[in-house]
């Protein structure tokens, strides 16, 4: 056989070959459960939308290091044990590459001993109680500002305000307790006083004995450490017995849209903490995109539950293109160490992987909106007191 005819047969195979289909890049699995039903259903919900957002913006920047990212979803119905389950079959049956952190303390403390053991770095965009990172965990990295700071800028407006006494009610959940925690020792530091201290069951729908209770400690501020249902409670709780305190002040539910929605005029002027307002003055690159490609997807504004979400994938993205691989143990280290920016605002963790670079606002319901009333220097309207 002649050069020619060699020639021309290599062109043909060549040809064919180029011509075959490329197997595509297999994609990024990431895994994670939320409590899409249950007490957790309208943080969960909003965080699910977060990270539907990312997924979809990372994509259409073609992916990671060339691959696509798919997100697997479960329900982990707002059950500790059920999430603890689940995070066991996306690790050893689903093989997700990573894994994001569940909504919530209590579920999230549940997961980590099996993140742990797997050594998968967990980065944890719902939940902040301070003890998830005093139990040694080698792969657990917060995004929140942790829970026992949660009220030091309300503190602060309070004293600028001449108000003294307060009045701390708190569920007996991990994240609860470490709000009031906190409370308590913000509030003695600043020189105000607790005149009570008092618990609650987790999920009690009638809050009346402990509104009396703070009622009789004549407390000008009364603040609420739970989620979504006790700040709903307290705030019926003190209407049905005809009192309200100076400031009303509730960690977690406030921030949405569903709590106005509920309550309506019985919203006005309660104020709660924020891990992230569109309305900040100080908008990091990114917040204006995610803010209304939100509002146009779902037809409605995102809480912060949603922004700390879509900031886990960014952190995660950042994190995997620094070290030009999906090597967990590179990954790891990488957020031990990263200093970020993300629609949020600054990450930044410690030795033990909590997060002490991202700061709170203050917010409160004025007139049917949400006003960022603290720090002065970014607020959006002065504080009302009642």
């Amino acid at each position: 056989m002649n050069r020619f005819v060699l020639g021309h047969l290599f062109i043909i195979l060549l040809s064919a070959f180029l011509a075959m289909p490329v197997a595509a890049a297999e994609p990024v699995k990431i895994g994670v459960t939320l409590g899409l039903t249950g007490k957790y259903a309208e943080m969960s919900d909003m965080q699910m939308k977060g990270f539907r957002l990312w997924e979809r913006d990372v994509n259409n920047r073609d992916g990671i290091l060339g691959r696509q990212v798919r997100i697997i979803i479960y329900d982990d119905k707002s059950n500790p044990s059920t999430a603890r389950s689940i995070y066991e079959h996306i690790i050893s049956a689903d093989k997700a590459d990573f894994v994001f952190g569940p909504y919530s303390s209590e579920i999230t403390e549940a997961i980590l001993p099996v993140t742990e053991k797997h050594a998968y770095p967990v980065l944890i965009s719902g939940a902040s109680a301070d003890r998830l990172w005093q139990k040694g965990y080698a792969n657990a990295f917060g995004i929140y500002t942790p829970a026992s700071k949660y009220t030091m800028g309300f503190f602060e407006m309070m004293v600028i305000n001449g108000l003294k006494d307060v009045a701390i009610i708190h569920a007996d959940d991990s994240f609860s307790t470490n709000v009031a925690e906190g409370s308590k020792k913000w509030a003695e530091r600043f020189g105000l006083r607790v005149v009570l201290y008092e618990g609650v069951k987790k999920g009690a729908p009638n809050l009346d004995e402990a509104a009396k209770k703070a009622k009789a400690s004549a407390a000008h501020i009364v603040i609420v450490c739970g989620h979504f249902d006790e700040a709903v409670n307290m705030r019926l709780a003190l209407k049905r017995i005809g009192w309200h305190p100076k400031a009303y002040f509730a960690s977690v539910g406030p921030v949405m849209q569903a709590f106005h929605d509920r309550l309506k005029s019985d919203a006005e002027h309660v104020f709660s903490s924020s891990q992230w307002e569109h309305h900040g003055g100080l908008l990091p690159h990114g917040c204006h995109e995610f803010y209304h490609s939100y509002i146009q997807i779902y037809k409605g504004e995102p809480s912060y539950h949603a922004a700390t979400a879509y900031a886990a994938g960014q952190i995660l993205e950042s994190a995997i293109k620094k070290s030009g691989s999906f090597d967990k143990n590179k990954i790891r280290d990488l957020l031990s160490a990263m200093d970020a920016i993300t629609i949020i605002g600054r990450y930044g963790v410690d030795r033990a992987g909590m997060q002490i670079k991202h700061f709170n606002f203050i917010i409160q319901w004025q007139k049917g909106k949400k006003e960022l009333v603290w720090p002065e220097e970014l607020r959006t309207a002065k504080p009302i007191f009642k």
